[in-house]
């Protein structure tokens, strides 16, 4: 489950970590000599409160109503007890032979749940007991509604206990199953209440989820990777809240309710979630967004340039630590070994954020740091899984130690323990009282508890703060009010005119929440999006319009779609959008009626981010009745700038796709604004486009970008005209950049004229180039076998023929490629042993003597920087190395000696074969439901139909090939890793 664990590697040089099990310090040291290691802030101490034997492998805690400290200790990982596993693929996503039962019928496993008191108010934790064992796989947990939730994936269960003896009244409930179990570093995790009654929790990014709720017909909901969902346990309501973000682990409310989350990526301490949002993920490994008609998605917060990664955070809204660190971000670094310290400001809808220090930091590399909260007394509480390391590469060999773990608490330097309580024996109205705490655990808590007994009596005092506050109080009685049963259209109808704005958002939250309102709260809610000056409740009108019908929802999008302002906010373009393409499956007309309005076309937010989407959104569909809604767009089109926007969008959509068969409508309508671009014309194929453009390809004194421009489109959208045209740049072009093109732009051509050509001049190219014409030639088992013969009849040196178009060349199989494969070329090594021995062989090399950085580089120019950027230079094929943790020799070792062992999400490899019989490997640079983006190797760009397309499978092989250093000497070896490992850039 933790998934910052999931330490997925890149196609070449991830670095992080350290260099071998126990190197640094010779193993783990005693919590004793751990404790004195450690290094905080002047004005805070540190306390260690628990330690092995007592928690073993924590990583979840949280407080009760008693101030007392649960933990989930996480014993069972990596794998699930009593399940065998069938298949695992290059992702870690493992396949079971079967679906563990629920308990008490269940596989008895490692993990537990222990509760942990301080009984005499001297802050020392001196109680402990253990409230569930034997459990497989439980990652988190929370308290209420008369009992205790475990989630224990595949399920999410409720313990009763209504006395609080701390003994399960019962056998659980199970109110949802079907949370996937793929990868136990990112099953779903972090439980915890919401503002609004639900249950959040978070799902990483390599598990997927088929969620029912046992005994009820409903649907099951599905999804794909890494998002925040809810559960209200009241109405048996289960739904994605918002999809994708990092590898998610952590969730996070704010003082206003807002929802966060980490991330186990570098240069952001995580991601914002709003209501209906869709957030970046790795698409290629996770999958593309839900919403094919998406068109874009919120990247995290953002941030200065940081290694990876802040998997968990929280933000400081207590009264524990000094005044500075309220509003702060407080994030656990596992790589690192420290807690961060940031600042969060406002970036209109969301936030930005930027490092101040490092509150806790440590010597001990054993340190690992995975779980963070706030607790009652308003210090902070740090979980320590305490290994050397967090490679689930590593883990999965064995190399894990699953009989240590610590509790921390970072606390102000002076500050006294707090006496025992017990929140639970609160009269309604002392409940009511604690809203107003400075400590946001004591607001959350009591407001929870409010929940859990419902006392209408409550209301008449809650209602009264409402009233008279502006501030916090007014937020926090309005959701009392909402949890205490309070909450209707009425009620509603008189917080929409809050001065609080966040009471205004709420507001139109929970009204979303019910999928349909009135139509006299409907007309309210367009009202408000008419004059609503507060970007973030605009922000969330958006999202309540996508899930209200129609007709309620357009109203609400068309007065958001007047705020000028909104379009350059960091989110609410995109929330407009997402609420507007919600409609436009089901209900075209509707939505195209909406244009109708020549002023509509005037607004900021409709000339920059709507109309291109919603051309696109028809085009992309491509069925013949969105084909004429796209006409109807262009016949709508007010002016030449309208249809200039249209024309672009559209061309977009239709990159790489044929334009032939277009409706004649739509021509009609696209002719009376000047009939496209000459781009478009060629796409379409038109015969003097097509001709104009051969000529302009052909002349070496013509425009060089329009020449690249053609060249590209003609390998998009083939015509055999350009075949002799394409070919002569080949044989003659004096520059390196149009030949490129012209040997890409070959690849969806089937003429026998190409091979012949290509190898007259394959040994006079490049290197470059010459990778380029490799991937033409191996693309075609015909044209790679007579690659292989002029290597085979000595007129081509095999060592010409790189280790990557070796690698597409294996593709073909076992027949007559593979056997000349197999006499010129050799098989890459892949024996485990031999592998792992040869990484101890370089790591002894490397630590034998210091290498120089500056030599280094100018290896790392020649053997790396065509496809990896390290401090601002070098190419963009595999991942930008810059943010890496790249002290890790073991690791970089592993990744360089066996790039397929961990593949860095993003940059898996795939192989696509066309129905004509063509190969292309590389990884996904963009998919939707009409077309495939490859980017291989060679750098180039590769667009193909989903029609023309018989199969596209993950290889499982990293795209970077074997035996990098293999050309090397020890001296080199040394000299390039000391570059890799270099903190800043070289001067020369």
């Amino acid at each position: 489950m933790f998934h910052f664990a999931k330490f997925v590697r890149f196609v070449g040089l991830a670095l992080v970590g350290t260099l071998a099990l126990g190197q640094a310090q010779g193993g783990p040291i005693s919590p004793a000599e751990s404790l004195k290691q450690f290094e905080v802030f002047d004005d805070l101490v540190i306390d260690q409160l628990l330690a092995e034997p007592l928690v073993k492998q924590p990583v979840f805690l949280n407080f009760d109503e008693r101030g007392r400290m649960w933990v989930v200790q996480y014993q069972q990982y990596p794998s699930p007890a009593g399940l065998k596993m069938t298949s695992r693929d290059n992702y870690w996503r493992a396949v079971y032979d079967k679906v563990p039962p629920a308990p008490p019928n269940h596989i008895r496993g490692r993990d537990k749940i222990t509760i942990h008191e301080d009984t005499d108010g001297d802050g020392v934790f001196d109680k402990h007991k253990t409230f569930l064992e034997g459990l497989n796989i439980v990652t988190s947990l929370a308290h209420g509604r008369g009992g205790v939730w475990v989630l224990n994936p595949p399920y999410l269960l409720f313990y009763p206990d209504k006395n609080r003896d701390d003994i399960p009244d019962g056998d659980p409930v199970v109110h949802l199953a079907g949370f996937g179990l793929e990868d136990t570093h990112s099953v779903v995790n972090s439980l915890r209440w919401g503002p609004d009654g639900w249950l959040y929790a978070a799902q990483g990014s390599t598990v997927s989820a088929k969620v029912r709720q046992p005994g009820l017909d409903g649907n099951v909901v599905r999804s794909m990777g890494q998002g925040i969902w809810r559960y209200h346990p009241e109405t048996r309501r289960y739904e994605v809240f918002a999809e994708g973000g990092g590898n998610a682990f952590g969730v996070e409310f704010d003082a206003q309710g807002r929802v966060y989350s980490g991330h186990n990526g570098g240069d952001t301490r995580g991601f914002h979630y709003v209501q209906g949002g869709y957030l970046r993920k790795g698409f290629t490994k996770h999958g593309p967004l839900s919403n094919p008609y998406a068109f874009g998605y919120f990247n995290g917060m953002p941030h200065n340039k940081v290694p990876r990664f802040t998997h968990n955070f929280i933000v400081y809204e207590g009264a524990g630590l000094p005044e500075k660190y309220l509003g702060k971000i407080l994030g656990v670094e596992p790589l690192q070994g420290r807690v961060v310290m940031s600042d969060r400001t406002a970036l209109g809808s969301s936030f930005k954020t930027l490092d101040t220090g490092h509150p806790i930091q440590t010597s001990d590399r054993w340190f690992c740091p995975v779980d963070i909260k706030s607790g009652p007394d308003g210090a902070v509480y740090v979980c320590d899984w305490y290994d050397d390391q967090v490679n689930y590469y590593r883990n999965n060999e064995g190399r894990i130690d699953p009989q240590n773990g610590r509790v921390y608490r970072l606390r102000a330097k002076g500050s006294q323990p707090m006496k025992s309580f017990d929140l639970a024996k609160s009269t309604t109205a002392e409940l009511v009282e604690l809203l107003r705490h400075k400590n946001k655990w004591h607001r959350q808590t009591a407001s929870r508890l409010l929940a859990d007994r419902k006392d209408a009596n409550a209301l008449p005092v809650l209602n009264n703060i409402l009233r008279d506050e502006l501030g916090q109080a007014a937020l926090e009685a309005f959701w009392a009010i909402n949890l205490c049963g309070g909450f209707n259209p009425e009620f509603a109808e008189e917080t929409l005119k809050h001065a609080n704005p966040h009471v205004r958002a709420w507001t139109v939250r929970l009204l979303g929440d019910e999928r349909l309102v009135s139509e006299a709260t409907a007309k309210l809610l367009a009202g408000l999006a008419k004059r609503e000056p507060h970007v973030e409740v605009r922000g969330q009108l958006a999202a309540t319009a996508k899930r209200l019908p129609v007709g309620q929802a357009l109203p609400i999008v068309r007065a958001l779609l007047t705020h000028d302002t909104d379009a350059g906010d960091i989110y609410q373009p995109l929330m407009v959008w997402w609420a507007l393409e919600s409609k436009v499956g089901d209900h075209p007309g509707e939505v195209l009626g909406l244009f109708d309005d020549k002023s509509l076309w005037q607004e900021s937010l409709v000339r920059e981010h709507i109309l291109n989407r919603i051309i696109r959104r028809y085009a992309k569909a491509g069925a013949r009745a969105d084909l004429v809604s796209c006409a109807r767009l262009f016949e709508m089109a007010p002016n030449a700038e309208s249809a200039k926007v249209l024309m672009t969008g559209f061309e977009e959509a239709y990159k790489g796709r044929s334009l032939a068969a277009l409706p004649e409508r739509l021509m009609v309508a696209m002719a009376r604004h000047g009939g496209g671009s000459f781009a478009l014309g060629l796409r379409r194929g038109d015969a003097k486009s097509v001709d104009e453009a051969l000529r302009v390809i052909a002349d070496v004194k013509a425009d060089k970008i329009m020449r690249l421009q053609y060249t590209e489109i003609l390998g998009e959208a083939p015509n055999a005209k350009a075949i002799p045209v394409l070919l002569g740049i080949v044989k003659s072009e004096p520059g390196t950049d149009l030949k490129r093109a012209a040997l890409g732009a070959l690849k969806p051509y089937n003429d026998a004229r190409i091979p012949a050509a290509v190898l007259a001049v394959y040994g006079g190219l490049p290197d470059g180039l010459r990778k380029v014409a490799g991937t033409l030639l191996a693309g075609r088992e015909d044209w790679a076998l007579e690659l292989l013969r002029v290597v085979d009849g000595g007129e081509l040196v095999a060592g010409l023929v790189s280790a990557e178009v070796a690698s597409l060349l294996r593709s073909h199989g076992d027949g007559r490629v593979g056997q000349l494969l197999d006499r010129h070329f050799a098989g890459a090594v892949t024996d485990a042993a031999r592998l792992e021995q040869e990484i101890q062989r370089l790591a002894k090399v490397v630590t034998a003597k210091p290498g120089s950085p500056y030599d280094g580089k100018k290896l790392y120019a020649a053997s790396c920087a065509a496809c990896h950027r390290l401090f601002e230079q070098g190419g963009q094929i595999g991942p930008d190395l810059t943010a890496y943790q790249r002290d890790d020799l073991d690791t970089m070792l592993l990744n360089i000696i066996n790039p397929s062992a961990e593949i860095r999400e993003g940059y898996e490899n795939f192989l696509l074969t066309t129905k004509d019989g063509r190969l292309a490997s590389g990884f996904l640079v963009e998919q939707d439901n009409r077309s495939v983006v490859l980017r291989g190797l060679d750098g180039q760009d590769m667009t193909f139909i989903r029609e023309e397309i018989r199969e596209l499978k993950a290889l499982g092989l990293s795209l970077m090939p074997g035996g990098l250093l293999a050309g090397y000497n020890d001296a080199q070896i040394r000299d390039l890793m000391a570059y890799l490992r270099s903190s800043q850039p070289l001067n020369n």
